[in-house]
C-alpha cells in the first residue's frame, strides 16, 4: 500500500502535470533551506536531503570539518565521532553527517511550504513554455474567456493565449465560452509565464488548414507555392502537383468541394480559390485572375517602378477581373508578385489606335500586323455605334495590334533604360578612373614630403592656439601628417572640423617659412668657378666684390697684395650677414686713385642692392598677400636667392639654389629677374 507521500507526490505531478523528479527536486530544496533557518546553519554549507519514495521519511545530511577540537559544532566535528561514521577519518577532512531534527517534520511542513509551491510554480511554467514553444506554427483549440477591444483572451489547457486585435478575422464575432481555432504564432518567456499568441487572421493558419484536409498535401504530392489572404472576405493559392498525373486543383477542392468547404467553414465563410501555379508569369497572372477570363498579357520589367503585368480582358469581364473594391486584382497581384494593370479590349484598342496615329514611325514597325487594322477600326466603331459584341476574329486581330504596339513602346523603353545604364556605367568609369588619377597624385604628393618633416611637431612652427587645437584633434601631431593632408588640396584641411579659410592661410604660412631638406638627398654640385683674370690685366682695373652685406650696413675694404691667379668666386651667405668684401692692396703710387675707385664703386654697389631689395621686399609682401586670400590656391615657395658681384656682366646679380633636373650647380643664375644696370 502507498503512503501518504507517495499518494500526495502523485496527485501534484497529476494535477500540475510534471514529472516525479521535478516536484522532489522542488521538495529538496524547500527542506535544504528550512533546515539551515531551523538551525542557523551557514548558506555555504553543503546539505543534501534524501527522501524515501516509498515511504516519504526525510533524511539530512551536513557537511562538517573533522578537526582535534571543536570550536563550532554546526560545521566541526571531532576526530572521534568523524571515525564512528568513517574509519579512517583524518583531521583536516570534510564528511557529510546525518543531522535530522527530531521535529523536522512538522517544521518543514511550516517553513518550506510557500518554497515548495514556488519552485513547484516556476517548473510548471518552464514546462508550459517549453510544451506550446513545440507548438509554434500549429493550430490549437481555445475556449474564449475574455473579449476586450484591444485582444481576446483563450483558456489553453492550465494557460491563457492572447490574440491581439490586428490578429482577429474582420467581421468575425467572439463570444465567452466559444471553442475556436486558431495558429500559434509566437511563444515567448515572460516572468509570470509564457506569453502566447495566436491568429486566425494569418495566412499560415490557412495553409495548416489545407495540410489538415488534404493529404496529398501532407504527404508533399501536392505542394503549396504561394498563397494571398484576405481574412474574412478571400484568398487565393497557387498549387502545384510533384508529381505528373495528379490534377493539384482537384485534390484540394475534393469530390464535390468537400475538402475545400470545411476549411471554407472553419474560416466563417472565407472564400477560397484554388490555382494552378505556372512557372510561366504570362499563364500564372492570367489564371491568377480568375475566375475572370483574360485576353492578353504583356509584361514588362524596370528596375526603379518593378515588375509590371499590362493585362486586357474582354469588356464584360472588366468588373469581374477587378472584383469588388479591387480584391481580386490586388490579391493577384499579391499573389504573382506582378503588379498588375487591367483595361478592357476597348479602352486598349483606342489607346493603340490613337499612339498609332501620333506616331507614323510605329505604323512602320508594325509589319503584318497593320494588315489588322481595318478589321479592327470597322468592329470597333460597328461596337460605338450599334453596340454589337465583338467576334472571335475580331477578338483575336484587336490582341495582336494590342500587343504589337505595346511591345514598340516595351522595346523603346528598353533601348532608353539601356542608354541610360550604359551613359552610368561610362560615368562611373570616368569617376573611377579620375579617382585613381587623384589617388595616384596624392600618393606621389605624398612621396615627395621630407622625412624630417614627421620629427617637427605642429606646435614648433608658429601656428595659433586655435589652430593646432582643431588639428590635433583631427588627428594631426606633425608637420608630416599635416603634409599629408594638404597632398589631396585645401580641401584636405577644410574638410576637418574648425579648419576654415582663414586657418588655412595661417597653415599656409607657417609651411612655407619652414626650410626642409628634399625627400631624396641629391648629391651636391661643385661650386661654380669664375673665370680667372688675365695675367695682362692693368693694375688700375678694380677687383671683384665677393660679397655684398645689406644696404644698412657699410662694406669694409681690406687691401691684400695682388695674388698671381684670382680664386674662385665662392657662394656667401645670405644677405642678412654681414660679410666683408676683400680687395687687393693697390701699389704705393696707384693707392689714392684705388682707393677713390674703391669707394665709388661700393656707393653704386650699395645703390644697386638697394634697388634689388626693394624689389625683394614688395614682392615677398605680394606673396603673403596670396597666401593670407583664402580663396587663392598656395603659390610655390619661392627659393632662397643670394645677391653676388658678376665679373662677366659688372654687376650684381640674384643667384639661387638649382633645382631637381637643372644643371647639377650649387647655385645658378636667375632668369627671373630682371639685371639692373
Amino acid at each position: 500500500m502507498k503512503s501518504e507521500f507517495i499518494l500526495a507526490l502523485n496527485q501534484i505531478c497529476a494535477d500540475r502535470n510534471l514529472s516525479q523528479e521535478v516536484v522532489l527536486e522542488a521538495i529538496k530544496s524547500a527542506l535544504v533551506r528550512a533546515y539551515q533557518r531551523d538551525t542557523g546553519a551557514p548558506s555555504g554549507q553543503n546539505v543534501q536531503v534524501k527522501i524515501d519514495p516509498r515511504t516519504g521519511a526525510v533524511r539530512i545530511f551536513a557537511e562538517r570539518l573533522v578537526v582535534a577540537e571543536v570550536t563550532n559544532p554546526k560545521t566541526e566535528i571531532s576526530l572521534d565521532d568523524a571515525r564512528k561514521i568513517k574509519p579512517d577519518a583524518e583531521v583536516g577532512e570534510r564528511i557529510m553527517v546525518e543531522d535530522t531534527p527530531s521535529n523536522f517534520g512538522r517544521i518543514a511542513a511550516q517553513k518550506a511550504r510557500q518554497v515548495i509551491l514556488q519552485r513547484i510554480r516556476e517548473a510548471e511554467r518552464d514546462a508550459q513554455y517549453e510544451h506550446f514553444r513545440e507548438q509554434e506554427g500549429e493550430l490549437v483549440y481555445g475556449i474564449v474567456q475574455s473579449v476586450s477591444p484591444h485582444q481576446v483572451t483563450l483558456r489553453l489547457g492550465r494557460t491563457e493565449a492572447i490574440m491581439p486585435r490586428k490578429e482577429q478575422v474582420p467581421g468575425e464575432r467572439y463570444n465567452l465560452h466559444d471553442r475556436i481555432r486558431a495558429y500559434v504564432l509566437e511563444v515567448r518567456k515572460t516572468p509570470r509565464g509564457p506569453e502566447i499568441i495566436v491568429s486566425r487572421s494569418h495566412k499560415r493558419m490557412l495553409r495548416r488548414l489545407l495540410e489538415l484536409e488534404v493529404p496529398e498535401i501532407a504527404n508533399g504530392t501536392v505542394e503549396i507555392k504561394a498563397i494571398a489572404r484576405e481574412a474574412g472576405a478571400r484568398s487565393k493559392v497557387a498549387v502545384a502537383a510533384r508529381q505528373p498525373g495528379v490534377d493539384p486543383v482537384g485534390a484540394c477542392v475534393g469530390m464535390r468541394g468537400v475538402r475545400i468547404q470545411s476549411i471554407v467553414k472553419e474560416l466563417n465563410g472565407e472564400k477560397v480559390d484554388i490555382i494552378e501555379w505556372s512557372p510561366d508569369p504570362v499563364t500564372f497572372i492570367a489564371k491568377a485572375l480568375s475566375p475572370a477570363r483574360v485576353l492578353s498579357v504583356m509584361l514588362e520589367e524596370d528596375p526603379v517602378e518593378g515588375r509590371t503585368a499590362s493585362v486586357v480582358v474582354p469588356d464584360d469581364q472588366l468588373s469581374l477581373a477587378i472584383g469588388r473594391a479591387g480584391q481580386n486584382a490586388r490579391l493577384a497581384a499579391k499573389l504573382t508578385g506582378w503588379r498588375i494593370d487591367i483595361q478592357s479590349v476597348t479602352e486598349a484598342i483606342e489607346w493603340a489606335l490613337q499612339k498609332i496615329n501620333d506616331d507614323p514611325e510605329l505604323l512602320d514597325s508594325l509589319g503584318p500586323t497593320a494588315e489588322r487594322l481595318p478589321t479592327v477600326v470597322a468592329a470597333l466603331r460597328h461596337h460605338k455605334e450599334e453596340g454589337l459584341p465583338y467576334n472571335l476574329e475580331e477578338m483575336v486581330a484587336m490582341r495582336e495590334v494590342i500587343e504589337a504596339v505595346r511591345r514598340y513602346y516595351i522595346s523603346m523603353r528598353d533601348a532608353e533604360r539601356a542608354r541610360l545604364a550604359a551613359q552610368e556605367a561610362a560615368r562611373r568609369a570616368a569617376l573611377e578612373e579620375a579617382r585613381a588619377v587623384r589617388e595616384a597624385a596624392i600618393q606621389a604628393a605624398k612621396a615627395r614630403i621630407p622625412p624630417a618633416a614627421y620629427d617637427i611637431p605642429i606646435t614648433e612652427i608658429g601656428l595659433s592656439q586655435r589652430v593646432l587645437g582643431h588639428l590635433q584633434r583631427g588627428g594631426i601631431e606633425n608637420v608630416g601628417q599635416l603634409m599629408e593632408h594638404l597632398a589631396e588640396g585645401d580641401e584636405g584641411l577644410l574638410k576637418l572640423d574648425g579648419i576654415g579659410p582663414k586657418a588655412l592661410g595661417e597653415v599656409h604660412k607657417a609651411l612655407d617659412q619652414l626650410d626642409l631638406p628634399p625627400a631624396e638627398p641629391e648629391e651636391e654640385a661643385a661650386p661654380i668657378e669664375a673665370p680667372p683674370a688675365e695675367a695682362t690685366a692693368p693694375a688700375e682695373a678694380a677687383p671683384p666684390v665677393e660679397a655684398v652685406a645689406p644696404p644698412a650696413e657699410e662694406v669694409p675694404a681690406e687691401t691684400a697684395p695682388p695674388p698671381a691667379e684670382e680664386a674662385p668666386t665662392e657662394a656667401v651667405a645670405p644677405p642678412t650677414e654681414e660679410i666683408p668684401a676683400e680687395a687687393p692692396s693697390p701699389t704705393p703710387e696707384e693707392a689714392p686713385e684705388a682707393e677713390v675707385e674703391v669707394e665709388a664703386e661700393v656707393e653704386v654697389e650699395e645703390t644697386i642692392e638697394e634697388e634689388v631689395w626693394e624689389e625683394i621686399l614688395e614682392e615677398e609682401k605680394e606673396e603673403e598677400k596670396l597666401i593670407e586670400a583664402p580663396q587663392k590656391k598656395k603659390r610655390p615657395k619661392r627659393p632662397k636667392r643670394q645677391l653676388v658681384y658678376d665679373e662677366e656682366l659688372g654687376r650684381v646679380v640674384a643667384i639661387r639654389r638649382h633645382r631637381r633636373g637643372e644643371p647639377e650647380e650649387d647655385w645658378i643664375l636667375d632668369e627671373g629677374w630682371e639685371d639692373l644696370p
